[in-house]
């Protein structure tokens, strides 16, 4: 229900806008379309009705309608993250799926059917040379399916790992022998056993290697830290530091920039009493200690967005990479008690 009239003026306002703007779509967008609108004027009392049309640049699988001071862009926010990719193989004697893992999405590429003959042995045919047509026919199979994987997982980029999983000894055969290239074999992460192939086996198959996947994250994250603090202590390429990692990303010195999960930093515009407007940024905890140097009164918050988003966005348009980094791990902690932020660096400061 809304309780105020100014409210009800301003959503009826965007409903309409919104409504106005759909009829000139004669049907919807093929990754959907996602449509902001509202009053965005700071002076109260005063109208400044916007409206934004976005087409995603992934299939929108969210249905959103959402009445409030702010945007709703947490799911486009996920569609333009970096999404890390994994590849995944499922295979028996019988079929092989190859697919991928692109953040939480499962991609389907190719499905395989082999020629290899059952356990059974055919009548007019002796155990032993029943037993050779069966292993060339299962390494003839591997081979293909090694082929396949091949192809599709050596052009993905930001490819950090493959696993392979089966109903039977089939994937151990062909995660440890050379049937793919060395460069995919040599991503391997683990194998599972899992029941099924088809889709659902690469359904499965993730189910079964988050601790795979948790344990490659954590392992990438640690080298990342350790690279950074040994560039820290040579005074090498890199920075840390609210002021010195902004300095670095605005001279586009910054390659990555590194942020703590518990970085709680804000930017926020404050306004006193006596109506004098400042913007600052500062962490969390310091907000409600402000108080306006010109007149001594305390400040009342504005407007307030994390600092994190405001840094991605600088760092986005120098074209320095982001990483959020937990505090999972010794070497995560100590970089949020450093400061919570920081960057390697593509070249040295002066």
């Amino acid at each position: 229900k809304i309780k105020t009239k100014a409210t009800r003026k301003n959503v009826v306002a965007a409903h309409e806008k919104i409504i106005k703007h759909l009829k000139l779509f004669k049907k919807t967008p093929p990754n959907g379309l996602v449509a902001f609108a509202g009053n965005i004027s700071p002076v109260e009392g005063r109208d400044d009705l916007q409206l934004w049309s976005i087409e995603p640049p992934e299939k929108l699988e969210t249905k959103v309608y959402w009445c409030d001071q702010v945007f709703v862009l947490e799911p486009l926010k996920d569609m333009t993250k970096e999404k890390e990719v994994y590849g995944l193989v499922v295979l028996d004697a019988r079929e092989a799926d190859v697919g991928l893992l692109k953040g939480k999405k499962i991609i389907p590429l190719k499905h395989l059917d082999s020629t290899v003959p059952s356990k059974t042995v055919k009548g007019g045919m002796s155990q032993g040379r029943y037993d050779r047509l069966r292993e060339d026919a299962i390494n003839e199979f591997l081979t293909k399916v090694g082929e396949i994987v091949s192809q599709s997982f050596l052009g993905q980029e930001n490819l950090k790992g493959v696993i392979v999983g089966g109903p039977g000894p089939v994937k151990d055969r062909f995660a440890e022998k050379d049937y793919m290239n060395y460069q995919i074999k040599n991503k391997i992460l683990g194998m599972k056993d899992v029941g099924y192939t088809g889709d659902y086996g690469l359904e499965e198959l993730v189910r079964r290697s988050e601790d795979l996947l948790q344990e490659a994250a954590v392992m990438r994250e640690k080298e990342l830290l350790q690279k950074f603090f040994t560039q820290i202590q040579k005074r090498g390429n890199a920075v840390y530091g609210y002021t010195e990692t902004m300095k670095a990303i605005d001279l586009g010195a910054v390659d990555t920039v590194l942020i703590s999960e518990m970085f709680d930093w804000k930017k926020v515009t404050l306004r006193c009493q006596s109506g004098h407007y400042v913007e600052r940024t500062l962490p969390k905890s310091d907000i409600s200690n402000q108080a306006c140097e010109t007149c001594g009164k305390p400040f009342e918050v504005q407007t307030e967005e994390d600092f994190a988003d405001v840094v991605v966005e600088k760092a986005d348009s120098m074209g320095s990479k982001v990483v959020f980094v937990s505090t999972d791990t010794p070497e995560g902690n100590q970089f949020k008690e450093l400061s919570g932020i920081g960057a390697l660096l593509r070249f040295k400061l002066d």
